[in-house]
Order: C-alpha cells, then structure tokens, then sequence
C-alpha cells in the first residue's frame, strides 16, 4: 500500500490546491507514482475528462490540474464526489463523474455514508497503483458542525491513519490564530494527526515572521514546515471564485498601442470561470470579473459566461441592471461572447423543466436560437474548427450542460469533427456551449483581433507565441519550485514515509465534537 498526506487549510482559498499540486509536481520530479486526490469537492469550475472505460466523466477543475502536476491524465477517480451548488439551498451531486441526484442540505446528510463509501474504495484504487497519494482536503477540517459525517478532511486522515498539514493564507491576516484555533478545536484523535503547518502567501523579509513561527510550535508542539513567498504567476486553474480579484491574472503589457478591456460578468452561480483565464493569459488584454453596469459600459468586450442555475441567473442579470447593458453594450457593435449558460441566457426563448423548472422564459434575444433542457447532461470533450473569422482553425475543448440549442440554424461558430454546427454568430454577438475552447492559441488569436477591430481597439495587437499550454506547465513548475525552496521537503517525506509525528501534545478545548 502507498503512503500519503492530507494537505488540510485553516480556511477556503488558503491554498490547499496549489499546495497539493506543488507537492505532486515535487514528487514527480524526484520519480515518485504519485496521485492526486479529492474526496469531495464543492465547486462549479469543472473539467470533463475520459474514464478508463472511455466515458466522459467531470472532476473539480482543480484536480485536472493536480493530475497535470503528476504527469498524469485527469481520471474520475482524483474526485469521487463533486457537489455543484444550483442554489443556497440545493447542490448536484457527481460520483464518479456522473450525476446522480439533486440534494438539499438534509437529503446530502442521508447519502453521506454512500458517498464515504464511493471516496474510500476509489482511493484504495489509487492506493494500489500508486506509491503516494496526496489528498486536499476542504475548507477547514475546524468546521466542526460537519466533522460527525466528514469523509474529506479528519474523517478521511482518520480512515487512513496518514499525517494532515495544515495551511494558512498570512495574507488575509490572523494566520496564526487560525492555526492554533483549527487544531484547538478538533478531538484528540483528529489532534494526533495535523502534524505540521505551512504559511502561504508570505510578502516581505522571512526574518521577521520568525518569532511568530517559533511560537506558534511552541505553543502547539508542531513545527512550521515552510513559508511560502506570494508568487503572482500560479494564479491559473483556480479552484473557485474566492481565488479571483476584480481583476483575473497579472496582466502584461499590450504589444500594440491599445489595451482590450474584457469584462466577464460575475454570476451568483457562476460556472467554469476558469474559461476566461486563457483571454487574461494575453499581453494587453486585461479581464475584469464584475456585477457593475457602469464596467460593462466601458467595456471592449463583454463575456456571459457558465451558470450551474441559467435562468436564475438570467433573472439576477435583469434585476441588477446588467441584462439592459449587456444589450447596450451589443447594440453598440461591440463584441459580446456567452459561453454555455451564458450562451444559453443570449437566445430568444428558454424552455426549462430541468434546472429551474420554469418553463418558457425569455431570453435577452441577442441570437437566433431557443433553448431547451434535457435531464440527461451533456457530457463531452470536443474537437473541430472555428467558423467565421477564424474559418478552419482547428478548436478543442468540453460540453458540460444540460441546455442544447432546439430551434434555430444560426451560423456557428464552430464546428464538429464531422461537421455538425456548433454555437452561434449574429454579427458581433457568439456564443458557444465549449468550455475551453480559447485555449486553443490561433482561434484565440484570430477571436480577439476581430474583437479588438469591432471594439475600435485598431492599436491592440496579440502576441504571436503565447501557448497557453505552456503557460499551464509553467505555472506548475513554479510551484514544484516553490515547495522545494521554501518548504522542508525531508521533514515532508518523513511524514509521507512514516506517518503521523509520535506523541504530539493535546490543545484544550478540544473534546468530543462528533468525532468518531
């Protein structure tokens, strides 16, 4: 059987994914089979990958990108259960790559065991073909109103008996509160295991954060195993919104004259977000995610993007204002782009009995198409060329929804590998159900100069060698860098190796919280 860690956070967005992706890319330089692993995952940044069956199968879009990290392709496995929240009160619910249901809070509590069973005998897959396996757990094993059915952070350590770190953001202040406060408050089994921390996100001179390591393991009896500096270039493949300022990415300055301002509307259940990374990734381009009407005025380019709840979301974009400047801002000649829901919202008519269950609603009727919705979700990864100004070029990416286009033959804006249409173009409004379809460097190229030239940026230029591939590889390699210079990778292997430190001392409270 392999060994393995629990890559655990004092919060949401503490950087449990990069750090997991980090320690398997470090791993993997060194020749270890290692795995990633998520027992379960809430998020609607998801990624369609082929199980070994050959079914098309979705996973967090995180773990696409840790199996990346360890050289391997991203397998249903990594992310038994995934949870996609619709709304406050309601999540789908994914095993193994498949949906199954649609809980509420309490219906979720009665599948907990199932689901645990689902998790368990998919990593002990993982376990018997790989040497490692480094799991992350999610948002804070702390959470102790959820620790009596946990199966992802404690529960999960517990089952195996492997050691936990546990990460903190220093950025967002109180970090060693939240370190002491997240061991202080789980039992003393679930106590004996969190064997060390790592501090994410450090800016400035280490050597003043010293005597603040120093007294966090003296007052918790668990070392710091590293602090990591804020690195501004590991910001692709975010595993959810909470990663994402205003502005996405660090963007680089325009080769032309002209920047191309991109502003991507922020849903309430915003879906695949990530899509817009590959548009950021540009020199010149900068992309703004935002809910303001007045930044969509002063937009180039506007995108509607993915939504786990489209005609919630299309109602939230009538009542905010931001549906009449979407509408503006496309009768003005600029280009618009909606991809899935968001290319859902843009027809003339919805027909919805599946996800929101309202039947016929309108659409913002920006293209020649209506909508209709399936039970059955469309699970794909795609393949085929670009229509239009792009004619020929060749364009990869997934389908993940339940909408499909019911009427209308529009020009598209791509097409299958056999030739079926696929989106829509009216002018200067498209839109696609593709995600990942602008990681595909010409057609994004050839998208955003005709962007660029109906938005009147005659100055804006695209570079000719941006592979955003390569920009992914990068983004790894910089975080094997970052574990390997920053953090104790011998006292790492040690816990990897051996297990849980021996006789680490017990914080009050502590006490009996639901534990098992």
């Amino acid at each position: 059987m392999s060994g393995g860690l629990l890559v655990a956070g004092t919060t949401s967005d503490a950087g449990k994914s990069v750090l997991t992706a980090g320690i398997c890319r470090w791993l993997h330089r060194r020749g270890v089979r290692v795995a990633p692993f998520k027992a379960q995952n809430m998020s609607n940044n998801s990624m369609v990958v082929l199980g070994a069956d050959g079914r098309a199968g979705e996973i967090g879009r995180a773990q696409a990108m840790q199996a990346a990290a360890c050289g391997l392709e991203p397998d249903t496995r990594f992310n038994p259960v995934l949870l996609k929240p619709g709304s406050d009160m309601s999540s789908q619910v994914v095993v193994r790559g498949v949906a199954v249901d649609t809980v509420t809070a309490g219906g979720f509590r009665a599948m907990r065991r199932r689901l645990a069973g689902e998790a368990f005998a998919a990593l002990a897959e993982l376990r018997r073909e790989h040497d490692v396996v480094i799991c992350e757990g999610a948002g804070s094993p702390a959470e102790i109103n959820l620790r009596a059915g946990d199966f992802v952070n404690m529960g999960l350590a517990r089952h195996t008996g492997w050691p936990a770190i546990v990460v903190g953001d220093i950025d967002r202040g109180g970090v060693f509160a939240a370190l002491f406060g997240t061991v202080a408050l789980l039992d003393a089994k679930d106590q004996a295991l969190i064997s060390a921390f790592v501090i994410n996100k450090f800016r400035g001179d280490p050597g003043l954060l010293r005597p603040g390591l120093d007294m966090i393991t003296a007052a918790t009896g668990r070392p710091v195993h590293g602090v990591l500096p804020f690195r501004p270039d590991v910001w692709l493949d975010a595993e959810d919104s909470l990663a994402y300022g205003s502005v996405l990415g660090r963007p680089g300055a325009p080769i032309g004259g002209e920047w191309l301002r991109v502003a991507v509307i922020r849903l309430p259940r915003i879906s695949n977000a990530t899509d817009a990374e590959a548009l950021a990734a540009e020199p010149g381009v900068r992309v703004r995610l935002t809910a303001e009407p007045a930044e969509v005025a002063a937009a180039d380019l506007v995108v509607l993007p993915g939504s786990k709840a489209t005609v919630s979301d299309l109602t939230w974009l009538r009542e905010t204002g931001l549906a009449d400047a979407v509408c503006a801002h496309a009768a003005s000649g600029k280009p618009l782009l909606g991809i899935c829901g968001g290319f859902q919202m843009m027809a003339t008519t919805l027909h919805d009995e599946v996800e929101s269950r309202r039947g016929t609603v309108p659409g913002l009727g920006l293209l020649p198409v209506e909508i209709a919705f399936r039970p059955d979700k469309t699970l794909a990864r795609s393949r085929g060329v670009a229509g239009g100004v792009a004619e020929g070029v060749p364009v990869c990416g997934y389908e993940i929804h339940h909408g499909y286009v019911a009427r209308g033959t529009p020009e598209p804006l791509l097409r299958y590998a056999d030739g079926r249409p696929e989106g829509a173009v009216a002018g200067n409004v498209c839109g696609t159900h593709w995600h990942g379809a602008f990681e595909s460097d010409e057609f994004r190229r050839r998208f955003l100069t005709d962007a660029a030239r109906r938005a009147g940026r005659h100055g804006f230029r695209v570079a000719p060698d941006i592979r955003y591939a390569a920009l992914r590889e990068h983004a790894l390699d910089a975080l094997g860098d970052l574990v390997e210079e920053h953090l104790d990778t011998e006292a790492l292997w040690r816990l990897i190796e051996s297990g849980p430190t021996p006789g680490l001392p017990f914080l009050p409270p502590g006490g009996d919280i639901g534990g098992e």
